[in-house]
């Protein structure tokens, strides 16, 4: 089943959705983390490991032995565990690139229940499975698994490939590189293997009408569509949360394996409206903020990395990354209300967060972190030693000062 949402169905959604101005001017709490993962360096040196999207296994035998998981990009998988220490490193086939992950617990396998850990596979347009022990992850990909987005490996070549990645239930919500276009890919077993297949697909609006109405698309590469990456599903609420990255923070409900309702706006981003030139020499969008039109958010774009922090079955918070302005804003998991913003900054011992690409919470009590662990990508890790170098950082809840 594919869909579409249309531009004339989201004329008034899209003119719902801004925050209240009040919000706007709330200032930001300042926190730090407690514990960070070892520098990654996307260099030759560094196996071009480029760190990007955390998931947080709990070891429900053994908390101790819980595990926080992460995409290096080109250097794979890296396993870490709650000091913040490697304990296992992933390659990527040949030719792979790992984007996003994410962990499913209480997956049939044969006549077990296995906790997976599921990652895109952005240069083969793919996903992968890998099932998680407390000694580690093994590969039960099923060697046949098919392409996710693409009609043959020529368009792989173009990269228009898997990319943002949330699991609830068996199925795996994918987004598409480079496009509007999000799939829902049901995952089964195969011989003691996984594999998936394609049970609904819908296409986010590239275009909008604002409230004046003119139309405005975002600014982007010629041939490039406004892409999504950061998601989580509110599996209780039946609900995906979908970061589109230069536009919105998009609630869309679920049923089964299908999309069951119109994209609805959470948040716009700031930029939302402005218009933009893409400048081919700089190979980057100029905004002319001059002639905002003033219909914009408070998310600085990109719209980013979302996690749910569950204080019960359908409250809690929803945080999502600002990563303009490295900032993070919190909302009402059960009515998308405004709550906070943080960001992360220097503390005693470890440095702050910028740029915030992916983001995972739990509210399980483990050792260190009574209340809960919030681990965040930080896309400009020092020191860097003049080397671009990225990595993740354990944030205590209780450092949010939120009711838990």
């Amino acid at each position: 089943m594919h869909r579409t949402a249309g531009l004339a169905a989201l004329v008034a959604l899209t003119t719902l959705a801004a925050a209240p101005a009040q919000a706007a001017q709330r200032p930001a709490r300042e926190i730090s983390a407690t514990v960070e993962t070892p520098s990654l360096f996307d260099d030759e040196a560094g196996g071009d490991a480029d760190a990007d999207d955390p998931a947080i296994w709990i070891n429900k035998a053994d908390k101790r032995r819980s595990l926080v998981i992460g995409t290096a990009k080109n250097g794979g998988l890296r396993v870490y565990d709650l000091g913040g220490r490697e304990v296992q490193s992933i390659a990527t086939p040949a030719g792979g690139r790992f984007n996003n992950v994410d962990i499913l617990s209480g997956f049939k396998l044969g006549r077990r229940l296995v906790d997976i850990a599921v990652v895109t596979d952005r240069g083969l347009d793919k996903l992968r499975v890998y099932r998680i022990e407390a000694s580690g992850l093994t590969d039960i990909t099923s060697a046949d698994v098919p392409l996710l987005f693409s009609k043959d490996e020529a368009e792989v070549e173009e990269q228009a490939t898997g990319y943002g990645l949330a699991l609830y239930d068996r199925y795996a919500v994918v987004s598409r590189r480079h496009s509007t276009r999000l799939g829902i890919f049901r995952l089964e077993e195969r011989n003691g293997k996984v594999s998936y297949r394609t049970t609904d697909t819908l296409d986010l609006p590239r275009e909008f009408r604002l409230p004046d109405g003119t139309s405005w698309s975002p600014c982007a590469e010629p041939g490039e569509d406004p892409q999504v990456e950061g998601m989580i599903v509110d599996a209780a609420a039946g609900v995906l949360y979908a970061a589109q990255e230069d536009v919105a923070l998009w609630r869309i409900s679920l049923r089964g394996g299908t999309f069951s309702s119109l994209p609805r706006i959470v948040e716009r981003v700031a930029e939302f409206g402005v218009p933009g030139a893409y400048d081919p020499e700089s190979e980057e969008c100029v905004l002319d903020t001059a002639n905002d039109p003033g219909f914009g958010g408070r998310i600085s774009a990109d719209v980013e990395g979302a996690t749910i922090y569950p204080t019960g079955k359908r409250d809690g918070y929803l945080i999502v990354s600002s990563q303009g302005d490295s900032r993070f804003f919190v909302y009402d998991r059960r009515t998308n209300r405004p709550l906070t913003i943080f960001s992360v900054t220097d503390g005693p011992r470890v440095d702050g967060v910028q740029h915030s690409d992916g983001a995972a919470a739990t509210a399980e009590p483990l050792p260190g972190y009574p209340r809960g662990l919030l681990v965040l990508h930080d896309g400009e890790n020092v020191p860097n030693d003049d080397r671009t170098s990225t990595n993740f950082k354990y944030v205590d809840w209780r450092r949010l000062g939120l009711p838990s």
